[in-house]
């Protein structure tokens, strides 16, 4: 039997998945640091398998799962220890991450994976899988590149009440350390094919999606702009969400970013942040939405859009087919986004359905 390795086992997306691959009849393995929680999150047919996560990639080479799912960020931080790991023990590696720092990371490792014949996907949840394969499907008819390319994620995400934690507060404090281009706490996007700075939060639009929502989105440095660009290959792309801050809160961020250039503070409020605690929130639409609009050298316009599930049970089962198919030896030497390695075929294989539009 396949056996595949989940990293953060208790958490809302890990358990999920793991029932799912279950049910598919994979031999799954649950990992997480706290016995209590990982017995109550291991649902039946599973495993639990209690690991630190300085214990994990020793464990990984020792037991050589077929493939691991990494669902503990920040990806920037967790994702190097077990692809080393995965490589050495012949293992596929898979994880959620969506930030300019971790994406790019990953994809730079292509050369090792091919070599050691190995698959490494990153941006296996909603927010780039959403994205790219929209770009993907649109640019499939054409042997030209475009010549701009914006593309927006618009969740349609249920909160249950709890806190925001140590993986989200570290994501959003740390900013994008490293990432060329611009500052840490500055956005991104493409012109002329190069990294540049925006300013997070502008190059506001304005969407009415397929349902008839009105949505509103904003710049945001993520990792969909990594991904449409490599799908595209167009020299100008931005990409926005319109979970982006906007208004008074944009105005704010120059004064809160500005003392959090010094470790202690982004530690201490990466703390406090951590603790915060959210409300329930039911879906605010039917879909999540990926849009994309592609400009072509002749002038004409592409537009096209994703719907899929609630953006949580979006990711876990793209996250779940993606390792599916891992298991199943359906996966090539190298490192990818999903739509990348799988085509746009992947989203409608989740229950996505594309609605294009087409502009002279």
């Amino acid at each position: 039997m396949t056996t595949v390795w989940i990293l953060g086992g208790t958490g809302r997306t890990g358990r999920a998945v793991s029932e799912v691959l279950t049910a598919r009849g994979l031999d799954v393995v649950l990992v997480g640091r706290d016995a209590g929680r990982l017995r109550a999150a291991t649902p039946p047919g599973a495993r639990a398998m209690v690991l630190t996560s300085a214990e994990v990639p020793a464990a990984v080479r020792r037991d050589r799962p077929r493939v691991v799912l990494n669902t503990v960020g920040p990806f920037a931080g967790t994702a190097d220890p077990v692809v080393d790991a995965c490589l050495d023990a012949g293992a596929d590696y898979v994880d959620l991450a969506n930030d300019m720092a971790a994406v790019p990371a990953l994809l730079s490792r292509n050369a090792e994976a091919v070599a050691a014949g190995r698959t490494l996907v990153t941006g296996a949840g909603f927010g780039v899988t959403g994205t790219e394969s929209v770009v993907a499907r649109l640019t499939a008819t054409r042997s030209d590149a475009p010549l701009r390319v914006r593309v927006d994620m618009v969740p349609s995400l249920a909160l249950q009440a709890g806190q925001v934690g140590e993986a989200l507060a570290g994501t959003i404090v740390e900013g994008l350390p490293g990432v060329p281009g611009g500052g840490r706490f500055q956005g991104r996007l493409y012109l002329g094919g190069q990294l540049r700075p925006t300013r997070i939060g502008g190059m506001v639009q304005r969407l009415v999606t397929p349902d008839g929502d009105v949505v509103t989105t904003a710049a945001m440095p993520l990792g969909e702009l990594v991904a449409a660009q490599r799908a595209s290959g167009a020299p100008d792309v931005l990409a926005a969400s319109s979970e982006a801050p906007s208004g008074r809160l944009v105005g704010l961020l120059p004064l809160g970013t500005s003392i959090l250039v010094f470790a202690p503070v982004r530690r201490l409020a990466g703390r406090l942040l951590a603790r915060v605690r959210f409300p329930d929130r039911p879906a605010p639409r039917t879909h999540s939405w990926g849009h994309a609009r592609v400009t072509w050298t002749d002038g004409s316009v592409t537009r096209g859009w994703l719907a899929l599930p609630e953006a949580q049970q979006a990711t876990v089962a793209i996250a779940a087919e993606v390792v599916r198919r891992l298991a199943d030896d359906e996966g090539r030497p190298g490192a990818w986004t999903p739509a990348a390695l799988f085509g746009p075929e992947l989203a409608e294989s989740v229950g996505g359905r594309y609605v294009d539009q087409v502009h002279a």
